[in-house]
């Protein structure tokens, strides 16, 4: 649910700015899987310079999120830290975590009324 109300605020508040990929943040997981984060350089609105990673990584950077390429990025004016960079955050997979979540809510709950009421 964080990671869409996080976008729904983008989409209201947010401003456009065009931004730069300055390099990739590596992260490896304990199972020893690598993911590369974006980072966006951009000028906010009031000049502040602003450089931040992705909250997405990925195993395979495509050509378009290279390093020095450009891409447009959302971000939050009171707090730049919160943005997005279109084309690579996915709101698709918050969507999906809240919706698996529900759903995982709504069957664990059914089952504990259902045997509470059997008792």
């Amino acid at each position: 649910m964080h990671g869409l109300r996080r976008a729904g605020a983008l989409r209201r508040i947010g401003i456009a700015a065009e931004a730069r990929i300055v390099r990739h943040d590596v992260r490896r997981e304990d199972d020893g899987a690598t993911f590369y984060h974006p980072v966006a350089a951009w000028m906010a609105r009031d000049g502040r310079t602003c450089e931040y990673s992705s909250r997405f990584g990925r195993r395979v950077i495509g050509s378009d999120f290279g390093v020095g390429a450009h891409a447009v990025v959302q971000y939050d004016p009171q707090a730049p830290h919160r943005f997005a960079i279109e084309g690579w955050d996915m709101n698709r997979v918050d969507l999906l975590f809240t919706v698996l979540g529900s759903m995982f809510t709504v069957g664990t709950v059914t089952i504990l009324l259902v045997r509470l009421l059997t008792l």
